[in-house]
């Protein structure tokens, strides 16, 4: 899940730039809630969803409980009710709203959390504007945690109007998109890399979360990594001949998750006479055999691997190649919220988060910090898959190599799809 923790505070931003980027993300939250009607903004598609009302209310919520309350004398909650209700799950604050039950709040309306946003950035300007402030660092600190923690957000709130759009028999469209091209993806090239001991984990300036650190070796075997994911055509080729229903594909778990809930293909994808359909944040559209595949499972990318003689890399083999490569891909800056066509270009960021081999766990040496703020990393560490590389849905500023996403190995709902290493 994407779940914030402290940041490293190296680095750190000047206040007037933290201040006008921070403003910038939140305008921009509000502004992913323009193409809605007010009665998408309730509604819960599924328990691991959450209304768009929600999210806007639970990023100021996190401004105003680790920001506003500790650092300004006597700020008071906008609305007291509002601490039960927009709490996600931080034990160490108090008690919390029910997610699986986040669609049942009508009240307050979208109006008043709109008004409750408005209240917290007023309070947020005037306190990163007094640079004399005994706190300062902290707050500029927590501030800029909040700011990443906001396009974590950003990211959940699309996925989770596309899952929503999905339940919609009408198959609602959110943005105009012109698809594509048709045509083939690149074909793969494999990066080689001898073994040896490598250095992984965040370790330069600026903003990283504490699980990305501390910066650690490891030794790692030889081994070759594709230069791009896995396309919509080859996963094809893998659900044709039979990849859904070969149980010797499948880890067990995966099987049983396959048989409960009689999956045949990706989330969102839909045959029509004998046609493969995909619906998008811009409706239903013919899949395009070049994208990279979308919105499986760590189950689903695991079976592809094996029917192709292949397997997952570990997030540490990831690493070390996304390392050597610039940040190229399509991200939520490029507008388009689909993945796009795979090229010839090498690329490890971006169009798709990349499922890795790898189970969700401290690296050496990890403390989670101390209070309210270090459960948020920590605590989630168990029965986890470890996601790499960004999707077409996240900021640009908001990933790097060291960046380490997490999600239960059955849930597709999010933008993931896979990349294939071997020996």
């Amino acid at each position: 899940m994407l779940t914030p923790a402290m940041a490293t505070t190296r680095g750190l931003e000047t206040p007037a730039s933290l201040l006008e980027n921070l403003m910038r993300v939140r305008a921009t939250t509000v502004s992913l809630c323009d193409p809605l009607e007010p009665e998408d903004c309730v509604v819960q598609s599924a328990p691991e969803t959450s209304p768009a009302k929600w999210h806007l209310a639970h990023t100021t919520w996190f401004f105003e409980t680790f920001v506003l309350q500790p650092f300004v004398s006597g700020y008071k909650s906008f609305q007291d009710e509002f601490v039960l209700l927009f709490n996600s799950y931080y034990e160490s604050v108090g008690s919390f709203y029910p997610r699986k039950d986040r669609g049942l709040l009508t009240r307050p309306s979208f109006a008043s959390i709109l008004d409750y946003r408005r209240h917290v950035d007023s309070e947020l300007a005037a306190l990163l504007g007094d640079t004399s402030h005994s706190h300062a660092q902290d707050i500029a600190a927590r501030c800029t945690l909040g700011l990443h923690h906001e396009q974590q957000h950003q990211e959940l709130l699309l996925t989770d109007i596309k899952h929503l759009f999905w339940c919609n028999p009408l198959r609602p469209t959110y943005r105009e998109r012109s698809p594509a091209p048709a045509g083939v993806a690149a074909d793969i090239e494999w990066l080689a890399y001898p073994a040896g001991v490598y250095d992984t984990g965040h370790g330069g300036c600026g903003f990283a979360f504490d699980n990305e650190i501390p910066r650690h070796r490891s030794y790692v075997e030889p081994f070759r990594i594709a230069s791009r994911p896995v396309s919509n055509g080859e996963f094809l080729e893998f659900l044709e001949d039979g990849g859904y229903s070969e149980p010797t594909l499948w880890l067990s778990d995966g099987w049983q998750t396959v048989c409960k809930r009689s999956w045949s293909a990706p989330l969102y994808w839909e045959e029509r006479d004998k046609t493969w359909w995909q619906f998008s944040l811009s409706g239903m559209h013919e899949i395009n055999q070049a994208e990279p595949v979308c919105h499986v499972s760590y189950y689903e990318a695991d079976a592809f691997a094996r029917w192709a003689g292949k397997r997952l890399p570990t997030e540490t083999e990831w690493e070390i190649a996304a390392s050597e490569h610039q940040q190229g891909g399509n991200f939520f800056d490029n507008s388009r919220l689909h993945p796009q066509p795979c090229s010839g270009e090498t690329s490890f960021f971006g169009d798709v988060w990349q499922w890795t081999a790898s189970a969700y766990s401290p690296y050496p040496g990890y403390r989670a910090q101390r209070g309210a703020l270090g459960e948020y990393n920590g605590k989630f560490m168990i029965n986890q898959q470890v996601l790499r590389g960004g999707s077409c849905v996240t900021s640009r500023s908001h990933i790097r190599s060291s960046y380490r996403n997490f999600f239960y190995p059955h849930e597709r709902w999010q933008f993931k799809g896979l990349r294939l290493a071997g020996a």
